[in-house]
């Protein structure tokens, strides 16, 4: 017998976006940049300039997450352990030099990806969305790369500092916390909805942003 619609518990938003975004994930865990690099195939310059790119993307990730601070809503999803910015300054000294703003090059498909954060990062839904697809990427896959970066381009701490999370000292308690506050956002269905669009977008964004990097690499 099928219960009455009230007494269906909703679907947690966490849950809806992990299902939902199954397939976009596989396919950018599938481009040719990422699986040359981590195969070993390319260089460290490789790993460096990705590094630059992380840098635009997460400025301006990260001045939507200082602004949705204050706000009684999306206080809750902003982790200051999650600060990515000053980790990837740090990893630019080491694998550039002292003048690295002067080296690195930003991508059109970076440009393009950070001002679209920029525009949207005002909006829960789809400030939740890009904070879901970068943060806790950076806690699960960003590991597996920072040991693959370590295995074939010689690096060691240093110039890694992106994917080392010195506050979060258990990664599985923080993600589950992290999930926890998404699913507490209490947003209505539209919502919902315009937070899984923005997800399957912020992929397709990040997708870009390696093809362009294929292209140079690869």
């Amino acid at each position: 017998m099928s219960l009455p619609v009230e007494e269906i518990a909703p679907v947690p938003l966490s849950a809806v976006l992990r299902q939902g975004t199954r397939d976009a994930h596989a396919g950018a865990n599938s481009e040719l940049f990422i699986e040359e690099l981590l195969s070993g195939a390319l260089t460290r310059d490789a790993h460096a300039d990705l590094t630059a790119q992380l840098l635009v993307v997460y400025e301006a990730l990260e001045e939507a997450s200082a602004a949705l601070g204050s706000d009684d809503r999306g206080a809750g999803l902003v982790f200051t352990e999650l600060t990515r910015v000053p980790a990837i300054e740090r990893d630019l000294a080491f694998l550039y030099g002292p003048a690295w703003r002067d080296e690195i090059r930003i991508l059109p498909a970076t440009r393009a990806y950070a001002e679209h954060v920029r525009a949207v990062g005002g909006s829960l839904p789809q400030y939740a969305a890009h904070s879901y697809t970068r943060y806790l990427g950076d806690l699960s896959g960003g590991q597996i790369v920072k040991r693959m970066m370590k295995q074939h381009y010689g690096l060691d701490e240093e110039g890694l500092a992106f994917y080392t999370f010195p506050d979060i000292p258990k990664v599985k308690v923080f993600k589950d916390a992290y999930r926890e506050a998404l699913d507490e956002l209490d947003l209505d269905d539209d919502e919902v909805a315009a937070t899984l669009a923005e997800t399957h977008l912020a992929f397709t964004l990040n997708r870009a942003v390696f093809t362009e990097l294929a292209e140079i690499h690869c």
